[in-house]
């Protein structure tokens, strides 16, 4: 069964819409990757959280694990296999994440 999507305004700036499921927390694509590249990541183990802007962008997703990663300074073995799964479906275009 689908669940119910909101549309409600950004937590943060309060200007923009977005659209979420209950129980999520609402932030728009702008402030959320202002958060996620307000520090810098130079562990080797977790270089490949570095990509594009682009592709953060398009997936709330990548943008989480990389906020996850910011926030305990560690990932899981699921986490980072799920994140490189993503970003191969989020480059041919297949963007069903959100």
């Amino acid at each position: 069964m689908a669940r119910l999507k909101f549309k409600k305004k950004c937590n943060i700036c309060k200007d923009e819409w977005v659209i979420v499921h209950p129980r999520e927390y609402t932030i728009c694509t702008k402030c959320h990757m202002k958060q996620i590249f307000s520090e810098e990541i130079t562990a080797k183990k977790y270089e490949f959280l570095n990509i594009s802007k682009r592709l953060y962008e398009q997936s709330r997703f990548l943008r989480n694990i990389r906020q996850a990663y910011l926030m305990y300074k560690n990932l899981t073995a699921k986490q980072i296999s799920a994140f490189k799964d993503t970003v191969k479906k989020v480059k041919e275009g297949k963007d069903d994440s959100e």
